[in-house]
């Protein structure tokens, strides 16, 4: 990026800044990503991470997040917002733990062993990657799982290996355009690894600001690679761009 000081940094949480683990309870960020963040952060307008968790967990799964000056973090799609120690958020959706509350005679009903439920508060997701056949447990839960959401006002967000039922009205697209806006971008990239951040390519590319994408690549979703200006392997290589950038703004 020619003008760093104008420019946006977005990045996904799983898959992006953290590796992708069967319990996603148990995830936990790079180890050096807090670091390269804020030396990043130094340089450039804005760091900001938009992920479908709630902020709170992005936090808590980053140790070192909380003490990157400037980082904001959109949880649940932008639904949310960390900046400054302070969370603010609209009220919960009440279709959300309606529909949590049928999941589990619904998995029972399919007969699906190794299904995951997890809550995460404005938003529920069904994992199937513990799973003995993940794919097929996972093409088995869309009708259901679309049913059950539309029955509660809600939307599903495809993931690797998992579906999520979400509100409608928001995602990480249409997050980092009103986020561009805000700090007046003159310039941004995004870095993600999901179907849910192909809606941030979008937006990178309906802002008509100098923008890359970049894809922190997996052998699970291929769509992602087919959209970006860049493919990296995974977290290692998302933080090794990122150090990379940051090298290259000190010499300028």
């Amino acid at each position: 990026m020619s003008d760093p000081a104008g420019a946006v940094i977005g990045l996904d949480f799983d898959g992006t800044l953290s590796p992708i683990v069967p319990d996603p309870a148990k995830a936990v960020i790079h180890p050096e990503a807090p670091e390269v963040l804020a030396d990043l952060g130094a340089h450039v307008r804005a760091v900001v991470i938009v992920t479908g968790r709630p902020a709170a967990t992005a936090l808590e799964l980053g140790p070192g997040l909380a003490d990157v000056p400037g980082l904001v973090v959109l949880g649940h799609y932008g639904f949310e917002r960390w900046e400054d120690g302070r969370i603010s958020a609209p009220p919960p959706p009440p279709g959300v733990p309606r529909a949590e509350a049928e999941l589990p005679l619904l998995l029972d009903s399919l007969g699906l062993a190794g299904v995951t439920i997890e809550d995460k508060g404005r938003a529920v997701a069904v994992h199937t990657r513990r799973s003995p056949e993940p794919e097929l447990a996972l093409a088995t839960l869309r009708e259901p799982l679309a049913k059950l959401a539309d029955k509660h006002g809600l939307v599903i967000e495809p993931g690797r290996l998992v579906l999520e039922l979400r509100p409608p009205g928001m995602d990480k697209g249409h997050a980092l355009s009103l986020f561009l806006a805000e700090r007046s971008a003159r310039s941004v990239m995004f870095v993600g690894d999901d179907l849910g951040d192909l809606a941030a390519f979008d937006a990178v590319r309906a802002s008509r600001l100098p923008g890359v994408t970049v894809c922190s690549g997996s052998t699970e979703v291929a769509a992602l690679a087919e959209r970006a200006d860049i493919v990296v392997d995974g977290p290692e290589g998302v933080v090794t761009l990122l150090r990379e950038m940051t090298a290259g703004f000190a010499r300028s």
